[in-house]
């Protein structure tokens, strides 16, 4: 009997082990918390990003009109959606944000004013715009376009102090990092890298490694048949794409273009890239591609998907 006890214990003891372990193996990691920002004493504050003039902010922004699609995504992510009282024409993400007609290729700083806010945020290339607004005391941070991902977690966490969401900046930025990189570790990784041609227009401009969105590219090993021609986004001709057979094409000309796989396989000579003998066209949407806000997540998990079709044959 004492033997059947000491048997049936070390089973129990054994089970309980098994499942100590197995509840350790399966439990997901708890998210990090977000302490609440406190924007009474996160004001007066000076905010600003390399090669652009300082900004200062007396107390908390309340009407914020935003110039910028990636800062438009960017302060709705954070939670500073209800501060916003006006965006531009091209800012169509999230769809609840205030459109107007307003642009930060055109808008004068009447127009702007007229939204009565005490912050704007714009492309680093409105500088006129800036010059007016400061004659009526209207802050503008300008933002210039994001080179890197690094870049962009930094327009995010300016964003985010300027607008007093510092601590939700810090906790998204985190977020992002992270998800970009449990994506990028799960893509298979190909014996020799992968060559592509990222299209920009129909007029074959595209965007090299020293763009934003190749350096998106650059995480997963991949080679830019581009890279030897000068600048960010040169235009290559058709001799150039053709020669060089890339692996995959990805099209960032679908939304304001029409451009699709179809189409660009009906192009003369362009059947025999391996790219498109092997369906491994890509039609990625525009707005993904050509900004740098929070929603890169989502065009690092396309390229992630195309690359590993484009393994499997």
């Amino acid at each position: 009997m004492t033997g059947f006890r000491r048997l049936a214990a070390l089973m129990m003891a054994a089970f309980a082990l098994f499942t100590m372990i197995t509840a350790c193996a399966t439990r997901q990691p708890s998210p990090v918390p977000v302490v609440p920002d406190d924007p009474a004493s996160a004001f007066p504050a000076k905010v600003s990003l390399p090669g652009g003039q300082p900004v200062t902010l007396l107390q908390q922004p309340k009407r914020i009109v935003s110039l910028s699609p990636s800062a438009t995504e960017t302060l709705y992510a954070l939670g500073a959606g209800d501060q916003v009282v006006a965006v531009d024409q091209a800012s169509n993400f999230p769809a609840n944000a205030p459109r107007t007609e307003l642009s930060s290729f055109n808008a004068d700083a009447a127009a702007v004013a007229g939204k009565d806010p005490d912050l704007v945020i714009a492309p680093d290339n409105a500088t006129q715009l800036a010059e007016g607004l400061k004659t009526v005391d209207v802050p503008v941070l300008l933002t210039p376009s994001a080179a890197s991902l690094d870049d962009a977690y930094q327009q995010i966490q300016v964003i985010g102090q300027a607008t007093g969401h510092g601590n939700q900046a810090g906790a998204l930025v985190q977020k992002m990092r992270t998800e970009i990189a449990d994506i990028v570790a799960a893509t298979p990784k190909p014996p020799q890298p992968m060559t592509y041609f990222h299209e920009v227009s129909p007029d074959l401009y595209t965007a090299t490694s020293r763009s934003f969105v190749g350096n998106v590219y650059s995480l997963f090993g991949m080679v830019n048949i581009a890279d030897s021609a000068p600048g960010p986004f040169p235009q290559l001709s058709q001799e150039h794409v053709v020669q060089a057979n890339p692996n995959l094409i990805f099209a960032a000309d679908t939304k304001c273009c029409g451009v699709n796989a179809p189409a660009i396989a009906a192009r003369p000579g362009w059947q025999s890239i391996d790219a498109v003998r092997r369906n491994h066209v890509v039609e990625l949407d525009d707005d993904l591609a050509g900004r740098w806000g929070p929603r890169v997540v989502e065009l690092v998990r396309a390229i992630s998907e195309a690359a590993g079709k484009a393994q499997q044959g």
